[in-house]
């Protein structure tokens, strides 16, 4: 395992950090990292990345140890992967083939497949370079055979490219569903709630915590990747919608960053975005830095009346530094809650956090019978009840909060009820 940094350009974060998350990915796959090293270059050799010296050095270290893969913390071309093949004689993978077969490994769902599918193959498309030793003239004449002494190099891209074409396509396909799905959910007046954060931050554990879902928490880079949605309930009795997405990580490969975009969308149609933070890791503050990039470079515009940051791993938290950190999330901006999502601290605050944030409109007065009890329950489990004045007349008086698209829901269904704002 290697990181290569470039000299005087050490980064926000420091270099033993990012090989440790790095050692985090291999384990992921279920490789055993026997070296670590970080290497600072000191000018970087076009065809090898490292100079001859330190390939050499690594060749040797490879003999003896027996390795058979060797993982560059870096992005490689192609030519570079090709040639440290050939010194070290073992297989090399760089950052962004790490984290696509980690992806291909978790991914469950049609649209996780597809979209790992279409990444790789993006990436693979870039790696056809000259390592075949058949890349004479392999075919001609007409048919589907290949055109006029087609090379096999040719080929491949051909092949890849008509691929890449037909997942996309399957994926507009699934994008359109999507949206569907969300416009149905939108008629529906339940608002929605979307999680982000960096992997390992905690979020599928808070997931289960919310909504007592069952989806696989491990401490684990990328333990899950496909998005769930359930439902939540808020502390008036209101319905929301929770969705967990894929964590982010640093120097997230573009082809991913792409193909996710459709999946990402229910962040940027969320009512409100929760950013769980592991508040624990030294790491939390550059962690949110690249979560925030990985938004920007997907176009999505969060601004800080939609984002609560919830301060996760709480229990892992000295004492006097939870006292710290209470201090700081009270005038935190955006807002932001202290929880553990293992032991259930500061849960209860964070819900009530959410309900807040929901309320888009002012409070609603609103009039009906009080033998209207369906009017009465919906008012209870789709909007915030702030006040209830039961009046001799047999009427009952609310003063509530309900999105517009309640407010739509309820005049349709209960057109007899009396509202004023």
């Amino acid at each position: 395992m290697i990181h290569p940094v470039r000299e005087g350009r050490m980064g926000a974060r420091p270099a033993d950090a990012r090989l440790e998350e790095a050692a985090g990915l291999a384990r992921a796959l279920d490789l055993e990292v026997r070296e670590r090293q970080v290497i600072v270059l000191r000018k970087l050799t076009p065809a090898t990345l490292f100079g001859k010296g330190k390939v050499e050095e690594i060749a040797a270290l490879v003999e003896i140890e027996g390795l058979d893969v060797v993982i560059i913390d870096d992005a490689l071309s192609p030519i570079q992967q090709r040639n440290l093949e050939k010194a070290w004689k073992a297989k090399v993978i760089d950052r962004t083939g790490l984290i696509l077969e980690i992806f291909a490994r978790r991914a469950r769902t049609r649209e996780g497949r597809l979209q790992v599918e279409l990444a790789r193959l993006t990436y693979e498309r870039s790696r056809l370079v000259r390592t075949w030793t058949h890349l004479e003239r392999q075919r001609g004449g007409f048919g589907v055979m290949g055109g006029p002494g087609e090379t096999q190099i040719e080929t491949d891209r051909r092949l890849i490219a008509e691929k890449i074409g037909k997942l996309k396509h399957e994926l507009s396909e699934v994008r359109r569903t999507r949206t569907l799905q969300r416009s149905a959910r939108k008629r529906a007046p339940a608002p929605t709630v979307a999680l982000v954060g960096y992997t390992n931050a905690g979020k599928s554990t808070l997931f289960n915590r919310l909504t007592g879902a069952g989806v696989m928490a491990k401490d684990m880079l990328f333990a899950t990747l496909d998005p769930t949605l359930r439902s939540l309930k808020l502390p008036d009795g209101r319905s929301a919608v929770l969705s967990d997405t894929v964590g982010f990580i640093s120097d997230l490969p573009h082809e991913l960053v792409e193909a996710f975009r459709a999946t990402l969308e229910e962040v940027s149609e969320a009512d409100v975005v929760l950013h769980v933070r592991d508040i624990a890791s030294d790491e939390s503050a550059a962690q949110a830095d690249d979560v925030r990039e990985v938004l920007s470079r997907l176009e999505v515009e969060l601004d800080d009346s939609r984002i609560l940051e919830v301060w996760n791993k709480a229990d892992l938290v000295s004492e006097a530094d939870r006292a710290d950190l209470v201090g700081y999330a009270e005038r935190a901006r955006p807002p932001a809650v202290l929880v553990s999502s293992v032991s259930g601290e500061g849960v209860a605050d964070l819900l009530a956090a959410i309900a807040q944030r929901v309320d888009e409109s002012p409070p609603l007065d609103v009039t009906t019978a009080a033998g209207d009890g369906a009017a009465v329950a919906w008012l209870y489990q789709h909007g915030r009840v702030l006040t209830r004045d039961d009046a001799e007349d047999g009427t009952v008086r609310f003063s509530v909060s309900l999105s517009e698209q309640a407010l739509g829901r309820f005049e349709q269904m209960f057109p007899a009820a009396a509202l004023s704002r």
